[in-house]
């Protein structure tokens, strides 16, 4: 059997495995069309996601391909997933990058994200994402898609098989007053019921640290059960997915970095625990 290369960020996603899958055995759009009683324009939609692909189509589609198994199991599952998330594919607020990190994450099988600036964005708070994007200048009109944008994203750590998630926050993102001291004290008590969860860990930075290898900005580390790790790196308006194996392996060195100077995981707890309450007292 045909094998199929490793997809690059420019083919993750259905369509574009679809598109993989389809070149691997060496078969034109028309050829699939013709099999399948559709038009070519159809497969070609599908494959650069202009269309959205049921999973009766992509169970058609994998018939042509020869796919079964696992592997049939996972694509079949994808296209749930896509289905879930193809409101937020036609936001014009969220950058392209935004969406794609939306995607691979439903993907992952581990998730470790270093912020030092803010609470990681799958463990942010309705209000809290709000104030952000208020302080931050977003405009008006596009926070509330933003906020709930970011309120989708959670849903893969409430999945019941989640991903492995580790969180390494900067001490400095306790301390800081996003919004008002409410909004803050509850914040950081959903990120002590976050960390209850057997699959979520969170260390933290102490401010008594005199420099540590994350003060040139925050990353994500994405690893999956079929395609190769990403490293994610977010800026203002766009962002960067990095996958060669050597940018992979310098961001996990200093993730391991981050971790042994950081606070253990019984000592962060107590950390937020106080700082809340702080937060509470103002």
């Amino acid at each position: 059997m045909t094998t199929m290369r490793q997809p690059t960020m420019a083919h993750r996603g259905l369509g574009g495995e679809l598109r993989l899958l389809r070149e691997s055995r060496k078969l034109s759009c028309k050829k699939v069309a013709d099999q399948l009683g559709w038009q070519a324009s159809k497969i070609s939609r599908m494959e650069t996601g202009k269309q959205g692909i049921s999973t009766a189509d992509l169970a058609s589609m994998l018939v042509v391909y020869g796919v079964v198994g696992k592997e049939r199991d996972r694509l079949l599952k994808m296209a749930e997933r896509t289905d879930d998330l193809g409101y937020w594919e036609t936001q014009p607020a969220l950058s392209n990058e935004s969406k794609m990190l939306l995607r691979i994450e439903r993907e992952a099988t581990s998730i470790a994200n270093f912020e030092p600036l803010l609470v990681p964005g799958l463990a942010q708070t309705g209000d809290y994402v709000r104030a952000v994007m208020t302080s931050g200048g977003v405009a008006t009109g596009d926070i509330d898609s933003r906020v709930s944008a970011r309120m989708a994203r959670q849903v893969v750590l409430n999945r019941d098989e989640p991903p492995a998630y580790r969180m390494l926050i900067d001490e400095y993102v306790l301390r800081r007053v996003i919004g008002t001291p409410k909004i803050m004290a509850r914040q950081l008590r959903h990120l002590l019921e976050m960390i209850e969860k057997p699959t979520t860990t969170l260390q933290v930075l102490p401010m008594a640290l005199r420099g540590h290898p994350g003060l040139d900005g925050p990353f994500h580390i994405l690893d999956f059960e079929q395609h190769q790790p990403v490293v994610h790196l977010e800026q203002k308006i766009s962002g960067l997915f990095l996958e060669e194996p050597d940018q992979v392996a310098l961001f996990r060195d200093v993730a391991d970095k981050l971790s042994a100077v950081a606070l253990s995981q019984a000592k962060s707890a107590d950390l937020v625990a106080t700082i809340a309450q702080a937060h509470d007292r103002e």
